[in-house]
């Protein structure tokens, strides 16, 4: 039985450098240094199967001088009104919606990406997660990057 995920800030020289690499493979991919994972975990020397045991466990903390943004990652079903609701979730906790994006349903299901400024968020980023997670029609909650 899987539990509710928790969060820590580390400075970064605490971490195992495999964490580290992880995170500069991750940025690499995403700034398409390097074009496949092969690639990015030769360029970081890591294994692959290291980065895809932590890839979505490691994220590196950013505090935007505007306020705290994050990216938030959604699976959702094709329902009506489906989208509203979670906008509404991010509005009831403060949260400042900066980008929406998604792309077309298939398999009765959608991706939803949206990044969110979070500096006055009213719960915590677990308790946040937690209400999206269990939210009717949401399949999966993830945070990207933030």
């Amino acid at each position: 039985m899987a539990g509710k995920p928790k969060y820590y800030i580390v400075e970064a020289s605490a971490l195992p450098e495999v964490f580290l690499k992880v995170a500069e493979a991750k940025r690499l991919l995403s700034t398409g240094e390097a074009a496949t994972v092969n690639e990015a975990t030769r360029m970081t020397d890591i294994s692959r199967s290291a980065f895809y045991k932590y890839r979505d466990a490691v994220l590196p903390f950013q505090n935007m001088m505007t306020g705290r943004i994050i990216t938030f990652q959604l699976l959702l079903h094709d329902e009506p009104g489906l989208l509203s609701g979670i906008l509404g979730i991010f509005a009831q906790a403060g949260a400042n919606i900066i980008t929406i994006n998604s792309i077309v349903p298939t398999n009765g299901t959608a991706v939803v990406t949206i990044s969110a400024e979070t500096i006055d968020l009213s719960d915590s980023l677990e308790e946040f997660m937690a209400t999206l997670s269990a939210y009717p029609g949401v399949v999966k909650a993830d945070v990207l990057a933030g």
